[in-house]
């Protein structure tokens, strides 16, 4: 994998780079749709390249369950299994740590409203001890070694350790890998952020290196965790961007007030030679000021999933398109949008089928949703090179928060 960074903001982090790796080029930023399980929800890989996304994120831990890593393994890799010859990344796991343990049947994700919001989620036993009861929810059970998590399909235990993360994203073949984190939640307190912080880079020695010793041509990404302190973020910036990773995540656990700022500590002292991650982000206000800060990649489930609930991105702001006025609107989406359901599509049998629950409502509102914020992002990237970013971003987020 090489990064080259082809012009950076004046006086701020943010750049314009080119991204190579074995299956292609990625511009940079660049928005990276979610495969969960191999899939873009709804969506044919050839929809998702035609819309103009360059890689696509799955995720570990559920391939690992289903189908099996080693089923992937056995059909030629990631890529040839799902018919994707582009770029590809696998996260490490470590995100359902906090998805399957503390934020398990709660109303809470790993970018916290706000601070007044987030108290009320405040673990109650924050010990990370080994016991049956210390489960983190219902679902993810953490120690030293690595972590248990009960299968959501069967129940079943399986443990996962910083080497299996490892050893199941090389059988997948990901041309970008995770090194194996704990994702806190960004209500934890002081206390167990530090250990959790600690834990995580034992976790990146040992997952660098497992990967040394299999020899991949996947490119390894050390992950840089701390909540919401300042102290622990430049902590672990320092620790993490002195390993030999080939490039850097930035893990969620934030307030979402303090996003660009916990990014912005980070992005100071990771080496600035390498490509940076931000895991989990992809509303269109959070982007700008990611990549103003110093991120050259983003992940989020957020367009598909918001897709399929009937929400849609315009330039305006979001529209909720099974709302009573879409039905006698024949008009696109978006006027001058150029997705493919725009083009031959109106608001009206977009309405119809959400109202009518045909499947095809959720493809062609989530071709909509991704072409939107990856082009969004493309724009981004252009007005990096054009001198002209922070025009854009006052431009676009003025027009964009009008309509809220």
């Amino acid at each position: 994998m090489e990064f080259k960074i082809e012009k950076k903001l004046k006086n701020n982090l943010g750049r314009a780079g080119v991204l190579k790796t074995a299956h292609g080029e990625i511009q940079t930023p660049a928005f990276v749709p979610v495969g969960t399980k191999a899939s873009v929800k709804a969506l044919t890989p050839e929809q998702v390249r035609d819309l103009g996304a360059e890689v696509i994120l799955a995720n570990t831990y559920h391939l690992y369950l289903q189908p099996g890593d080693g089923l992937i393994a056995r059909a030629g890799g990631l890529h040839k299994f799902m018919n994707w010859n582009g770029p590809l990344m696998t996260d490490s796991g470590g995100f359902q740590v906090f998805s399957l343990g503390a934020a398990y049947g709660k109303e809470i994700s790993k970018i916290a409203r706000s601070q007044e919001n987030s108290r009320a989620f405040t673990r109650q036993n924050p010990t990370g001890s080994d016991t049956d009861e210390n489960f983190l929810g219902n679902l993810a059970k953490v120690d030293e070694n690595g972590v248990t998590f009960k299968s959501f399909l069967d129940g079943s235990l399986h443990y996962i350790t910083p080497e299996k993360s490892i050893q199941i994203q090389h059988n997948l073949g990901a041309d970008i890998i995770f090194a194996f984190d704990e994702c806190t939640s960004p209500t934890e307190d002081l206390k167990y952020q530090t250990e959790a912080l600690e834990r995580t880079h034992r976790w990146a020695e040992r997952s660098l290196s497992e990967h040394q010793h299999l020899v991949s041509p996947s490119a390894l990404f050390g992950i840089v965790q701390g909540g919401r302190y300042q102290n622990l973020r430049e902590e672990s910036a320092k620790i993490i961007g002195a390993m030999d990773f080939a490039g850097f995540g930035i893990g969620g656990s934030f307030i979402k007030e303090d996003m660009n700022k916990a990014v912005r500590w980070v992005n100071k002292i990771l080496p600035e030679e390498k490509p940076r991650h931000l895991l989990g982000i992809g509303k269109p206000e959070d982007l700008f000021g990611a990549v103003e800060n110093g991120c050259d990649l983003f992940d989020c489930v957020a367009p598909t999933r918001n897709a399929r609930n009937g929400t849609l991105y315009t330039k305006n702001g979001k529209i909720n398109i099974a709302n009573k006025k879409f039905r006698n609107d024949f008009k696109p989406v978006e006027k001058n949008c150029n997705c493919y359901s725009c083009a031959n599509y109106s608001r009206s049998y977009l309405a119809h089928l959400f109202h009518s629950k045909e499947m095809l409502a959720a493809t062609l509102a989530s071709i909509h949703n991704l072409y939107f914020i990856v082009n969004l992002v493309k724009k981004i990237r252009q007005s990096i090179l054009d001198d002209n970013f922070f025009e854009f971003k006052k431009k676009f987020l003025k027009k964009y928060k009008m309509s809220k």
